[in-house]
């Protein structure tokens, strides 16, 4: 267990979609750095809340769930406010959630588009818009996770790749109009975790093959990446670090 000495003690960071995968990863990073976390979730309820006990069973009252369906365009200001609330300050804000799937051209539907541009895209937005205020009273920052596809797009999935290469001109955008108060950097991960839905093995081997490390990366490796934003990069902002095995070297 940390001690008072921890480099984050007392501060308070909301991470979305980290009931699982890489957002738990994130979440759990910060948390022994310490900070006290807001666990976001959609779906997720169970694993969230797990996640939350275990967190509070290493230090008290230090994790909270909430959980908010991130395209409900009336339900981001009180996810921030009630984040916010729950210890009575914000310092941290990484939006991590994200909605991925294909949508091969020709197919493409009004739904699938909203679905993915607002999750990607609008949602983080706004949850900025509605941070700022807290965010600016502790000089606080935003940390996007991004993907390496939003400067190399992934074939068959334009709208994913356009959602992820607005949120890397939202974060470089955003870092200038809300400096100096608010920094806003973003992670933009390479190989970390096979999709859900399944990648075969040829499919992982072809993919192995363009890494220069031959391997792929850890959540932690993305949540360390993060960490480094929020407390060890004081005159670091509008950056995006490919944490990616030096897979985008390849193009």
């Amino acid at each position: 267990m940390k001690t008072s000495a921890e480099p984050a003690a007392g501060k308070v960071a909301l991470i979305t979609g980290a009931a699982r995968r890489v957002g738990a990863a994130i979440a759990v990073h910060l948390h022994d750095q310490g900070y006290r976390v807001i666990v976001h979730y959609h779906r997720s309820e169970a694993d969230a809340l797990m996640l939350c006990e275990g967190l509070d069973r290493r230090r008290n009252d230090s994790a909270t769930a909430i959980g908010a369906d991130l395209l409900e365009f009336e339900a981001l200001g009180p996810l921030v406010e009630t984040a916010a609330g729950r210890w009575g300050r914000l310092d941290a804000l990484v939006n991590n959630a994200s909605v991925f799937y294909p949508t091969p051209m020709g197919s493409v539907t009004g739904q699938q588009w909203d679905e993915l541009l607002g999750s990607n895209l609008r949602a983080p937005f706004f949850l900025v818009q509605h941070a700022i205020p807290w965010l600016s009273a502790n000089r606080g920052c935003v940390v996007n996770v991004v993907d390496i596809h939003a400067d190399r797009p992934l074939k068959n999935h334009p709208a994913y790749s356009i959602a992820k290469a607005g949120l890397v001109a939202l974060t470089k955008s955003l870092a200038k109009e809300l400096a100096p108060a608010i920094r806003v950097n973003a992670v933009a991960p390479g190989a970390i975790l096979w999709p859900e839905q399944g990648a075969d093995a040829k499919m992982q081997a072809e993919i192995l093959n363009r890494i220069p490390m031959g391997r792929p990366g850890t959540p932690l490796d993305i949540a360390k990446a993060v960490a480094y934003f929020l407390d060890q990069a004081p005159y670091v902002t509008g950056q995006v670090l490919a944490v990616d095995g030096g897979r985008s070297l390849f193009g």
